[in-house]
C-alpha cells in the first residue's frame, strides 16, 4: 500500500517491528497472520474504536493500554507488542491503520512460506489463480457476490484450491474474498502477488507470449529484464495466442512490447500519419 505523512513513518515502524519479530524462530509466523487479520476486521468493523486508537489528541500510552485490555484474552503477547506500538504512533487517517494491519498479516502468511522454502510456489499460485478468476466470469460472480455468506465462498476455495496449493496460498486468497474491503478481487490478487515478489527484494514483470516460453528464454528473459532495472525479478508467464509474435511484458505501470501485433499497428499509425 501507498502510504503519506504520519503515516507512512508508522507503516515502516511497524514493518520493522514485524520483521523483528518473525526474524526469531520462536515466532510462529502463521499464527501471528491470523491474530493481526483478527484485529483488522475488528478494526474495520468498529469504526469508533478505530478512531479513539487514531486520535492525535490521546496519549500513545493510554491507547495502547487500550489496545492491550481489548485484545488481551484474544492474541498472543507478540501481536499485542505490535498493535500496541502501532497505536502509539501517528496517523494521517484511522483507516490507514487497519489498511497496515492487513499488510502486515500478508507479510507475516508470507513470511512464513519463505521460511518453508515455498514462497516461489506461492507467487507463482497468486499469479495463476488471479488469471483463473479474471478469465472466468461465472467464477468471479461467485466469489465477490455480496450475497453470499463467507462461508460459502470459503467453500467454493476450498474446493477449488485445497490440496492443490500451497496452505499460505490458501489463507490468502480465502482472508481476501472473505473480507475484501472495497477491493476488486483482482486488485487484491495483484497485491498480494508484489508483496511476494517484495520478500525477494526483487520485481514482477508479466510475461505474455503466443506461445510458452522455453527454460532458456525464460533465463535470459530474466537476466535482461535484472539487468535492464537493476533489480531481481520474478516472471509471472502468461500464453494468449492473440499476441501474433514476440513477447509483452510489463512491469509496474510500464510495458515493453515486442509482438508482431504492435508493431503492425505502429506501422499502421505512422502511414495514417
Amino acid at each position: 500500500m501507498t502510504a503519506h505523512g504520519a503515516s507512512r513513518e508508522a507503516m515502516a515502524a511497524a514493518r520493522e517491528r514485524l520483521d523483528a519479530l518473525t526474524d526469531s524462530t520462536s515466532v510462529d509466523a502463521a499464527r501471528l497472520a491470523d491474530e493481526l487479520a483478527a484485529v483488522t476486521a475488528l478494526l474495520h468493523r468498529e469504526v469508533s474504536l478505530r478512531r479513539v486508537l487514531t486520535d492525535p489528541a490521546q496519549p500513545g500510552d493510554a491507547k495502547a493500554e487500550l489496545a492491550g485490555r481489548l485484545l488481551g484474552a484474544q492474541v498472543g503477547g507478540e501481536t499485542i507488542d505490535l498493535v500496541s506500538g502501532m497505536v502509539r504512533s501517528r496517523w494521517s487517517q484511522s483507516r490507514d491503520l487497519v489498511d497496515v494491519l492487513e499488510e502486515l498479516a500478508s507479510i507475516a502468511d508470507l513470511t512464513a512460506a519463505q521460511k518453508a522454502g515455498t514462497l516461489d510456489n506461492v507467487e507463482d499460485e497468486l499469479f495463476r489463480f488471479g488469471r483463473i478468476v479474471s478469465s472466468n466470469t461465472e467464477l468471479r460472480a461467485a466469489l465477490t457476490d455480496r450475497a453470499a455468506t463467507a462461508t460459502a465462498k470459503s467453500e467454493l476455495l476450498r474446493s477449488l484450491l485445497g490440496g492443490r496449493a500451497e496452505a499460505v496460498t490458501e489463507r490468502l486468497v480465502e482472508r481476501l474474498v472473505t473480507k475484501p474491503r472495497g477491493r476488486s478481487l483482482e486488485a487484491g490478487l495483484e497485491s498480494l502477488s508484489k508483496l511476494a515478489a517484495a520478500r525477494r527484494d526483487r520485481l514482477v514483470a508479466v510475461v505474455t507470449s503466443a506461445v510458452p516460453l522455453s527454460d532458456r528464454q525464460k533465463q535470459r528473459l530474466g537476466a535482461a529484464l535484472a539487468k535492464l532495472y537493476g533489480r531481481q525479478m520474478h516472471l509471472n508467464l502468461d500464453v494468449d495466442p492473440e499476441v501474433l509474435g514476440g513477447i509483452q511484458v510489463q512491469v509496474g505501470d510500464e510495458i515493453i512490447n515486442g509482438s508482431i501485433a504492435d508493431r503492425l499497428e505502429d506501422a499502421k499509425r505512422r502511414m495514417a500519419g
